[in-house]
């Protein structure tokens, strides 16, 4: 794959910018300076406070979801694991459909190139160096969720297709994959019953549905954690959470 030439780099012969960040270069690889490419800029929350919350809401209501199933129960504590850590993202994002939660994001501020010269400690070099969300990652993501809004599915079926990603088979390491097969299949049966009695003159909606889900599955976990969770939880290890929340009673 090929991608567009820097333009920001072009700006950077400047003998002010040379000076202030001669510094910044030596200590800091080409990868991990700031690019002010329109795609590759990297993007924060616009209300965090709102947006966060509404997360965690969700979040909270995707992991009560799946530990009250209980053909989930009946599995074996590893199994029970292992899926959560497969899945739980896209859940998420389902989740996030289904609540109608939206979200705009802003340019992260960037600090000036003094600043981050005489500001020149571990803890704001690690501040300043942390993976943050690019405009085209959230982008890629708000374009899944608008899909999925486009279906207007219902509750039923949401929560048929929340099952039918959950009991994912070939999950490495799984102890009852063939159990776990035949619960996604029976998942899969349902959402398909339940779609052709809502959509009867859609013969494809099945099929579509679960292409528009398999976007969601593209969608990497670090940059839901980043985005959403980030802000509240900090470096929080988002799996130790949520087995935390699976145990919870």
């Amino acid at each position: 794959m090929q991608y567009e030439k820097c333009q920001c780099l072009e700006s950077q012969n400047a003998i002010l910018y040379t000076l202030l960040s001669q510094d910044q270069r030596e200590s800091c690889s080409p990868s991990q300076q700031r690019c002010l490419c329109q795609k590759r800029r990297t993007v924060c929350l616009q209300t965090p406070q709102v947006t966060c919350q509404a997360a965690s809401d969700v979040l909270v209501k995707t992991v009560s979801f799946v530990k009250n199933l209980p053909s989930f129960q009946l599995l074996p504590w590893e199994d029970q694991l292992l899926l959560l850590d497969s899945c739980w993202a896209p859940l998420f994002l389902l989740g996030l459909v289904q609540e109608m939660v939206t979200f705009e994001v802003i340019e992260t501020p960037a600090p000036s190139m003094l600043k981050r010269i005489l500001l020149d400690g571990q803890c704001k070099r690690q501040e300043l160096q942390r993976a943050q969300p690019t405009l085209a990652s959230v982008q890629r993501l708000q374009c899944s969720l608008n899909k999925f809004w486009s279906l207007d599915l219902s509750p039923k079926e949401y929560a048929y297709l929340k099952g039918a990603m959950l009991f994912n088979p070939n999950v490495p390491g799984l102890k009852a994959s063939a159990y776990i097969e035949s619960l996604q299949r029976e998942a899969h049966r349902a959402l398909q019953d339940v779609l052709a009695l809502s959509h009867l003159e859609d013969k494809d909606c099945f099929a579509r549905v679960l292409l528009i889900a398999s976007t969601l599955k593209s969608i990497p976990p670090p940059l839901i954690t980043d985005l959403f969770f980030q802000p509240v939880i900090g470096n929080t290890d988002i799996l130790q959470l949520l087995t935390e929340m699976l145990v919870m009673k």
